[in-house]
């Protein structure tokens, strides 16, 4: 029954996430997120992850667990603080409407 519950849950939440979002307005949001995470949202910053094809529910709570002080780095928690729910709302929807491709590697 639990498992059925948090399986439900995280429909209702994933659904949500996306509803009304902007991508046009996240990708425009996404050039300050770019010094770090790189362009469209592929890092070179070792200490950076790339965004680009994260799910928009992770994006979304990870920005607010950085506002809520849940969550802790030197520029992040900054950074997070200037964006509204509908900017987070926008940002997860362009950095997760990427969709990337993995080959695996030879041996």
């Amino acid at each position: 029954m639990l498992k059925t519950l948090s399986i439900g849950t995280g429909l209702i939440l994933f659904s949500l996430s996306s509803f009304g979002a902007d991508m046009a307005k996240g990708k425009t949001l996404s050039a300050q997120c770019s010094v770090c995470h790189g362009k469209d949202g592929l890092s070179k910053d070792p200490e950076s992850p790339n965004l680009a094809g994260l799910s928009a529910l992770y994006i979304e709570k990870t920005l607010v667990d950085y506002q809520k002080g849940m969550r802790q780095d030197r520029r992040m928690s900054i950074v997070a603080q200037s964006l509204s729910i509908e900017d987070v709302k926008d940002l997860a929807a362009w950095y997760s409407a990427f969709e990337l491709t993995v080959k695996e590697p030879s041996m």
